[in-house]
């Protein structure tokens, strides 16, 4: 896609909103480190606000996959947040793991039908949205069955899809300075 000096190309923003909140929480699902402040800060600033400020500007350069995507992903990091902190701080009732799997599957679904679109693009993002999409779905599995050791693979494929995308975000923003290829995208 081809920007206007004018602006910045937005999507190194995107990713990296999406792929650093994919990591922490991965890390978390993974058994790795706790739920906590850090992962609901980054799913709210950077996998939510950052998004779609990327979205937004996506729109811009009349990029509606783009535009689609991070203002999608973005309100996802949202809503996962609220999903989290209001049931203590409203009385709410938490989400139920049927309910969960639902929400899961459905974005699960999006995602692969965006996978569709992806294949006009660039590799990594093939990549990524492939593996976005199983991602989803072994959510939304574990959920569903309440089966640990599904939620702690995908903990695991949450770990190599953030690091896949802080590696698109890098590589974007290395090549467009350097004027080449240095990162295979």
């Amino acid at each position: 896609m081809a920007y206007e000096k004018t602006f910045a190309n937005p999507a190194p923003l995107g990713l990296f909103g999406f792929g650093i909140t994919t990591l922490l929480l991965s890390l978390h699902n993974a058994g790795i480190i706790e739920l906590s402040m850090v992962i609901l800060a980054a799913a709210t600033c950077l996998g939510g606000i950052a998004q779609i400020i990327a979205g937004i500007f996506e729109m811009k350069f009349q990029n509606t996959f783009g535009a689609t995507v991070f203002v999608s992903f973005g309100f996802f990091w949202l809503s996962m947040v609220l999903i989290w902190i209001l049931p203590g701080i409203g009385g709410v009732q938490p989400a139920d793991p049927i309910s969960m799997g639902f929400y899961l599957f459905i974005f699960g679904c999006f995602t692969s039908l965006m996978f569709v679109s992806s294949l006009k693009h660039t590799k990594i993002l093939q990549l990524l949205f492939a593996l976005v999409s199983i991602l989803f779905f072994l959510l939304a599995i574990a959920d569903f069955t309440e089966i640990g050791i599904i939620k702690l693979i995908g903990g695991y494929l949450g770990i190599l899809l953030g690091a896949a995308a802080i590696y698109g975000c890098i590589g974007q923003i290395i090549n467009n300075d350097w004027e080449k290829d240095i990162f295979k995208l």
